[in-house]
């Protein structure tokens, strides 16, 4: 809080406070910033400064338009984020970006607090070319990770009616394996010397091994008719799970790219052993 500074205004307080409120945050923000300090500038809520135009705006009989905000909303959040650069619902359309922010996620202390399924980007489709030029099977990878993680929300809501128990031996897969993408590849420590940052062959590789793991059990579920506890004993005996949660250790800054991709190889190669060994 120390090098914190607050800018305050409720729903109570005088329109034109309201309005202005986010001109002195960024004022100071940018104070700071001519400085020579790193600021971080958080506007909460961009919509609540909408609506004060929007109240202004009415109240000077200005001509509405859409959903009765004036007619230059848009030139004023685009100038607003000319300025700073942080991301709202309110201006997907001008940063084509929203990063949704989950409270439970902080307070679980899972961070960053990134809600996977509410965040999303307009860029994915223009990197499409560099991610087939450099690593062909990541979008692949990416969308398939998504739907897990989609069906993990879905199932979810079930087990809280009807306990883990009742569900099908395809969706304990499903529910286990998104719990290994949440915490050990979604979840990053950035005050470590491995995860504070990540370059992305070892994106790509973590994914990978752990998209391999959901592919080879659910097969195993469904066309061998195994158990998810049967499974889950096998990985154990082989140290899979455990190998997969520590390779997020890899430290790129102490290990070569060659040395940490021969790694990650040796663990996929494992995978794949201890299924091809499993008594069907």
């Amino acid at each position: 809080m120390r090098r914190t500074l607050l800018v305050a205004n409720t729903s109570n307080m005088p329109v034109a406070a309201r309005e202005a409120s986010i001109y002195t945050g960024i004022t100071l923000a940018e104070y700071f910033r001519d400085m020579g300090y790193n600021v971080a500038m958080m506007a909460d809520s961009t919509s609540r400064w909408a609506e004060a135009l929007r109240e202004i705006s009415g109240r000077l009989a200005e001509m509405p338009a859409d959903s009765g905000y004036p007619a230059y909303l848009a030139s004023r959040l685009a100038s607003f984020y000319e300025r700073a650069d942080p991301v709202t619902t309110a201006t997907l359309g001008i940063v084509q970006v929203f990063w949704g922010l989950d409270k439970p996620l902080a307070q679980r202390k899972h961070f960053p607090a990134i809600n996977w399924l509410n965040s999303y980007s307009k860029y994915i489709l223009i990197l499409d070319d560099f991610y087939d030029a450099n690593h062909p099977d990541f979008i692949p990878l990416r969308n398939k990770t998504k739907m897990i993680l989609q069906n993990e929300e879905d199932l979810t809501e079930v087990v809280q009616l009807v306990g883990k128990s009742s569900l099908a031996e395809s969706d304990k897969v499903t529910i286990e394996i998104a719990k290994i993408i949440k915490e050990d590849f979604l979840q990053q420590n950035s005050y470590s010397q491995y995860d504070r940052y990540c370059p992305f062959y070892k994106t790509v590789a973590m994914l990978r091994n752990i998209i391999l793991l959901y592919d080879l059990a659910s097969k195993a579920v469904t066309t061998h008719k195994l158990t998810w506890n049967t499974i889950r004993h096998s990985l154990n005996q082989h140290h899979i799970l455990v190998d997969i949660s520590n390779s997020k250790f890899y430290n790129p800054s102490e290990m070569t790219q060659q040395h940490i991709t021969q790694q990650f190889d040796l663990l996929e190669q494992r995978i794949h052993d201890c299924f091809n060994h499993m008594d069907y």
